[in-house]
């Protein structure tokens, strides 16, 4: 028996959820049903579908799933009606505004016998897909630190929330689940100079509770863009470039050290660099996959709200250790990886 399409609806068709309307036409076993922005199709992307206002009008449409694309001010409240209507979600990160209403909006999907993910697209980035496999099979031995870069202009469609819980919620998540383990302790420093209402600037170190060691260097301020993340371990370095998808691994080396002066500085010598070639898909495009798949046949390859959820932990742990000027501890309450995700 052939399984009728999903039926998917859009709230929020500006500058992420165009993207998200492109990629539901063309993923098999879905259709694109509804769509809803109160500022109207600003990108031209209805094609020929009507366009509400809402997240009652798409509920209306009667529709399977949605995404939710909408400002994180406004996460909870179409999110809590999803779930009341029995309607499955993708919530663009971060879940919400804070942890009070991600508990609330998680409770809600789970309460519900509901799939409830949250649109961490960098796990589903081919580079960073390699480097956990690689990582789990043990190319890097004992993985000692985990640092990334994430700096680019600020994007002028941001206007309720700061790079912190916009950008490093990014890092966040991926630090986490590339090690295996929650945060243990974060110290955060951030500033604000471009005149606006939220920080756009941020320094972040912490430890997870697996004793790896994470430092995050995020900003809106930089005249390029940069998304890195390197993992460095016993036998070496995997660098991740996530805007091009792009792995690439530096091997110690096992060429002896001749020159004493030098010899007595470095811990390990550099060795043979390999950069992979990997097979390149629209991580977009992949996680929604998932997130089909996720409803279709139980598949456990999403971010779920649990994980989302722990995410915001940390970054509003960040912030309130950069207010107080401490070390603060997350307050996570499991670890969710093993649960709901994988590689």
């Amino acid at each position: 028996m052939t399984r009728a399409p999903l039926r998917i609806g859009v709230l929020g068709i500006g500058a992420m959820g165009r993207h998200h309307v492109r990629n539901i036409r063309a993923l098999p076993g879905v259709e694109l049903a509804a769509l809803a922005d109160p500022a109207g199709d600003r990108y031209g992307v209805a094609g020929g579908l009507d366009v509400g206002h809402d997240v009652d009008w798409l509920i209306g449409r009667g529709i399977d799933a949605a995404v939710v694309a909408v400002p994180t001010a406004l996460h909870e409240e179409a999110a809590l009606a999803l779930a009341e209507a029995g309607v499955h979600a993708l919530i663009e990160k971060p879940l919400a505004a804070d942890i009070d209403a991600g508990e609330r909006i998680a409770a809600a999907f789970e309460g519900a016998g509901l799939v409830g993910a949250v649109g961490y697209v960098e796990r589903c980035n081919p580079a960073i897909i390699e480097m956990r496999r690689r990582l789990d099979a043990g190319q890097l031995g004992e993985v000692y630190q985990i640092v990334t870069r994430r700096q680019s202009p600020f994007p002028a469609r941001i206007s309720d929330v700061g790079v912190v819980k916009d950008l490093a919620t990014h890092d966040v998540d991926l630090a986490a689940w590339v090690a295996g383990a929650p945060y243990e302790s974060v110290y955060a420093q951030t500033a604000l100079r471009s005149g606006r209402e939220h920080e756009d600037l941020l320094v972040a170190s912490g430890r997870l509770a697996n004793g790896v060691l994470v430092n995050h260097l995020v900003n809106w301020m930089s005249p390029f863009k940069e998304r890195t993340t390197v993992v460095t371990g016993a036998r070496g370095a995997l660098v991740a470039d996530t805007a091009m998808g792009d792995l690439t691994f530096y091997e110690n080396g096992d060429m002896p050290v001749l020159w004493d002066q030098i010899a007595a500085f470095r811990g390990v010598s550099e060795g043979v660099v390999t950069r992979y070639a990997l097979s390149k898909r629209e991580p977009l495009a992949v996680e929604w996959e998932r997130f089909r798949d996720a409803i279709t046949v139980g598949g456990r390859e999403y971010v779920s709200m649990r994980e989302g959820l722990e995410a915001l932990r940390v970054v509003e742990a960040m912030l309130d250790s950069a207010a107080r000027g401490q070390s603060r501890r997350p307050v996570c309450t499991r670890m969710p990886f093993d649960e709901v995700s994988g590689p």
